[in-house]
Parts: C-alpha cells; sequence; structure tokens
C-alpha cells in the first residue's frame, strides 16, 4: 500500500525525520510511536504532502505521490487530526459531507453516505444530522471526525493523536470503534500517538521514532517481547510487559474445560481482559461465552495469574 522510502526532512539545519524507510500493508493498522518532537506526526504529513520531504519518496499503490497533484492526493486520503478539526458553524451532515461535494458527488449519494456513516457511529441521522458541533460531547465530535474522513471512501486513513483529548472511557470505546470500522470497510490506518499502551491496542504493526530515526517496525508481540534498544524498553515499562503481552494473547488460545459462576467474557477478548473480571468480580474462574452467547468452558485466575508471572 504505502513505502516510505528513505525519507528525510530537515528545518534551517536541523532533521526532524532522519532517513526512514518502512512499508505500510494494505488493510492493517500501523501505529507510530515516540516522544514529542521524534518526528512521528512529520511523517505522517509527508504521506499526503501536507509536508514535501528534503529527500527520499512516498509510493502509494506503485505511485510517487509527487505524480499526483497534491490536492486531488489528499482527496484520496481521510485525515484526522487530534481535537476533530470540525468546521464549527457547519452542521454535522456538512462536516461530513465536505470531501463528497469537493468530488462532485450528486446530492443524494451524499445524503445516503452521511447516513449510514452516523448509523455505523451510532449516530441517529434524525437526532444529529443537523446538529452543530458545540452541541456534540466530545467523544461524538469525534466520531464525527471519522465519519467525516471516511465519507469519500478512501482507502487509507491516517489519523494524528485522535483520541488525545478524550478523557480514558470515552478513549477506550473510540478505539474499539475505530477497531470496527477499519475490519467492516479494510481501511488501511497509519494512527500517530505518543501512547505506547494505545499502540499496542490498536496496532497490527509498530513503528518507533525517538530523535527523528526509525528504531523499531514490528508487529505487537515482537515489540513487547524483544525491544530492539533501551529507549524501546523504557517507552513499554519493564513492570508492565507482563500485563501487555496478557493484552495481545486471546483468550481462546486458554480455555479450559469447566464450569464457572458469573458473566462470562467474550472469546474474542484478550487475557488481559479476563484477568481484569476477574479481579474486579472477585472471582476464582469466568465463563468464556462464543459470539453466539454459548459457554465453551471457563479460564482461572491462578491460570491468569501464572501467565502474568512468567509471561511468553
Amino acid at each position: 500500500m504505502i513505502e516510505i522510502e528513505n525519507v528525510s526532512k530537515t528545518y534551517q539545519g536541523a532533521t526532524v525525520v532522519d532517513h526512514i524507510s518502512l512499508s505500510v500493508a494494505e488493510g492493517a493498522i500501523t501505529t507510530i510511536v515516540g516522544t514529542s518532537g521524534s518526528g512521528k506526526t512529520t511523517l505522517l504529513r509527508i504521506i499526503n504532502r501536507l509536508i514535501e520531504p528534503s529527500s527520499g519518496r512516498v509510493v502509494i499503490n506503485g505511485r510517487d505521490t509527487t505524480s499526483i497533484p497534491a490536492f486531488e492526493l489528499r482527496r484520496q486520503i481521510g485525515y484526522v487530526i487530534q481535537g476533530n478539526g470540525l468546521f464549527p458553524h457547519r452542521t454535522v451532515a456538512q462536516n461530513v459531507a465536505t470531501v463528497p461535494k469537493l468530488l462532485g458527488w450528486d446530492k443524494a449519494r451524499i445524503v445516503a453516505r452521511v447516513d449510514e456513516l452516523l448509523t455505523l457511529f451510532q449516530l441517529d441521522p434524525a437526532l444529529y444530522r443537523d446538529r452543530l458541533p458545540a452541541q456534540l460531547s466530545g467523544g461524538q465530535q469525534q466520531r464525527v471526525g471519522v465519519a467525516r474522513a471516511l465519507a469519500a471512501e478512501p482507502k487509507l486513513l491516517l489519523m494524528d493523536e485522535p483520541f488525545g483529548a478524550l478523557d480514558p472511557i470515552i478513549r477506550a470505546k473510540a478505539r474499539a470503534d475505530l477497531r470496527d470500522i477499519q475490519r467492516r470497510f479494510g481501511t488501511t490506518v497509519v494512527l500517530v500517538t505518543h501512547d505506547i499502551e494505545e499502540a499496542i491496542h490498536l496496532g497490527d504493526r509498530i513503528v518507533v521514532l525517538d530523535k527523528s530515526k526509525l528504531l523499531q517496525d514490528a508487529r505487537p508481540i515482537d515489540i513487547v517481547t524483544h525491544p530492539a534498544t533501551d529507549f524501546v524498553g523504557e517507552l513499554l515499562g519493564s513492570g508492565d510487559r507482563a500485563f501487555r503481552l496478557l493484552a495481545l494473547r486471546p483468550i481462546a488460545d486458554f480455555i479450559e474445560p469447566g464450569d464457572a459462576e458469573g458473566t462470562p467474557v467474550s472469546v474474542s477478548l484478550s487475557l488481559r481482559d479476563a484477568l481484569e473480571e476477574a479481579l474486579w468480580s472477585g472471582r476464582a474462574a469466568v465463563p468464556v461465552a462464543d459470539g453466539h452467547g454459548a459457554i465453551v468452558g471457563r479460564v482461572t485466575l491462578a491460570q491468569l495469574t501464572t501467565l502474568a508471572a512468567r509471561p511468553k
């Protein structure tokens, strides 16, 4: 989908992106994580030519992005910034319709697409279509921002710290929404964050930057188990590594026969989710249900704590 080839960017002699090369797989979420000033936002903006690189090139679907007029390129790429960037004096429907209108879609198609996306993000069109951004909660504004970025059916979605301004509960829901939507449409997502937890939770692949250089580009489980540098290890936090591994390991691989009382957890969740449920509910075992609600076994607190203490 995207090939970033030896890309650098300098400003007045200062290098902010330093000879970075990486591939972004089609239909996956790639998260770019690093501290402030590491170059992650600059790299994201280089992809859609909001910033031109000093050297190197970006290729999307086999085409060098410099061969495409910048405005045309950007209309093919969804872009979400922190704080959602909604137009305050336009209604929700008008915000979502921004790019389809620029592309010349007919009115009926635009209305249908707006209503489809609002429904998808659990915003009843009849209630929210004509509201202004100021009449929405922070979480609702963020959902509208993502809906706007997806309105023209882009194959590529760029997201720059999209959930940073949300409180923890809303942020968790927004992440889940993004995962669900990405799977439904098969959208390729490149997401910038400073939060390693978010990078691990969302990313099919994680790119770690520091001081304008690429330190590691790997699957989440490989980042956690084999950090490439001391900085990557510090970013992960040595005390949290076991729990991060639990978050990457599915319950389905550790179900054992047997009964357990109480509300079941879904087989699609992680071992960390099961551990949290067992601890909060004070249960020694938690039943596990399949996608239809049928109990398929259980996981035990003893098993989960052993895995946390002695991670793979």
